[in-house]
C-alpha cells in the first residue's frame, strides 16, 4: 500500500502542475497570435491540439491529486478552454477544404455526410490508442 505524500510534496506537485497549465495557456496565446499573423493553419492547429491535450492532462492530474479529488474545473479554467476551442473553430471555418480535412484527420475527427438523410455523422477517436469511434448524428441543412 502506497503512503500518502507529505503536505510539502503535495504542494510542490500541485505547483508544478499549475506551472504546466500556465505554460500551456501562454503557448495557446502564442499559437493564436501566429494564426492571426497568417501562419499555416494546419501546422498551428496541430500545435493547438497538442498544447490543449497537454493542458487537459495537467488539469486531470490536478483534479486527481489528493486535494483535488472530485474537484471541478474553475470558472476561469472552463472559460479558457471554451475560448481556445472557439479560436480553433474560427480557424477551421476559414481554412481551405484540403486544410480542413487535414485538421480533422489530426484531431481524430471523421465526418460522413448522408445526403439521403441530410445528416452528418461525426466520429472522433477519444483515445489515440483506441480505434473505437463514437459520435452523435447531427442534422444539417441542404447538401454541400
Amino acid at each position: 500500500m502506497a503512503t500518502a505524500a507529505a503536505p510539502e510534496q503535495e504542494t510542490a506537485a500541485v505547483a508544478a502542475v499549475r506551472k504546466v497549465i500556465a505554460d500551456c495557456d501562454s503557448k495557446l496565446a502564442t499559437h493564436r497570435a501566429a494564426l492571426e499573423a497568417g501562419a499555416d493553419p494546419v501546422v498551428v492547429t496541430q500545435w493547438i491540439a497538442e498544447t490543449q491535450a497537454r493542458r487537459a492532462r495537467a488539469e486531470a492530474e490536478l483534479r486527481a491529486s489528493p486535494k483535488g479529488v472530485g474537484a471541478r474545473m474553475s470558472r476561469d479554467e472552463i472559460a479558457r478552454l471554451v475560448h481556445s476551442i472557439k479560436d480553433l473553430a474560427a480557424v477551421v471555418r476559414q481554412a481551405e477544404p484540403e486544410d480542413k480535412a487535414e485538421i480533422y484527420r489530426q484531431l481524430g475527427l471523421r465526418l460522413t455526410y448522408d445526403s439521403g438523410k441530410h445528416k452528418v455523422l461525426a466520429e472522433m477517436r477519444l483515445d489515440q490508442h483506441s480505434h473505437e469511434a463514437r459520435g452523435p448524428s447531427v442534422r444539417v441543412r441542404g447538401g454541400t
